[in-house]
């Protein structure tokens, strides 16, 4: 099976994984930009299946990160995932995004029994959500997402690019201080996932917020 995973929920990233491939990922690329998501996305999936030699027609599904992040950087990977998945007839799925980096918690030497991932929610907030690990198992979701304030979060190890930003209140591992949610493990999260049977989510995003801009309301009549 061969997708390709997309992840704007904070770097705009993009990854072809296969369970063919070696080491199961054929390409992969990542910004450190969190605010040029639609201008970098396209051209660099085009080079990225360019370079690996791939086609629309020899991906098998679509895999997306569905947040939690802000509005314009989700829009900006769902909408790609959606137009890719329909001009090629491939199933589109979604992920949560907080699960790359719990997958890459997973196969590190920090792997620990339970914890926490943290991204930046703005705001002086953090999106995270709970997470157990068992031995030779993927990461087990068992609480959230959510979005507040670090001080709120649970007692437990602490990973991720929020997690780096809190430091004086949180766990932070240091060696995940300044960690995104990456395609490539995301897309590694959804194959196995997906060899196994199990399903996933849909291309929904998870916002968690209100938007900011609102439709205005009617006029006020003047006296």
């Amino acid at each position: 099976m061969l997708i390709l995973a997309i992840d704007t929920s904070a770097v705009a990233s993009a990854a072809l994984v296969s369970d063919d491939a070696p080491e199961s990922v054929l390409a992969s690329f990542a910004t450190e930009d969190t605010r040029s998501h639609a201008e970098v996305l396209a051209p660099g999936i085009a080079a990225m299946l360019a370079e690996a030699g791939v086609s629309g027609s020899d991906v098998d599904a679509v895999v997306v990160g569905v947040g939690p992040g802000p509005f314009t950087g989700l829009r900006s990977g769902i909408a790609t995932a959606r137009t890719l998945a329909y001009v090629w007839g491939k199933p589109l799925h979604g992920l949560m995004s907080l699960d790359a980096v719990a997958l890459e918690v997973a196969e590190s030497t920090a792997a620990v029994p339970e914890f926490v991932v943290a991204t930046d929610a703005r705001r002086k907030e953090v999106y995270w959500a709970r997470y157990t690990l068992a031995p030779g198992q993927l990461p087990r979701l068992v609480d959230g997402p959510h979005v507040g304030f670090a001080a709120d979060l649970p007692d437990l190890p602490a990973f991720g690019a929020g997690a780096g930003l809190y430091r004086d209140v949180l766990r932070a591992d240091p060696d995940f201080a300044a960690e995104q949610p990456d395609a490539l493990f995301l897309g590694q999260f959804a194959l196995a996932k997906l060899t196994t049977g199990e399903s996933l989510l849909d291309s929904t995003p998870l916002y968690l917020r209100e938007s900011d801009a609102q439709v205005p309301g009617p006029r006020k009549r003047a006296l």
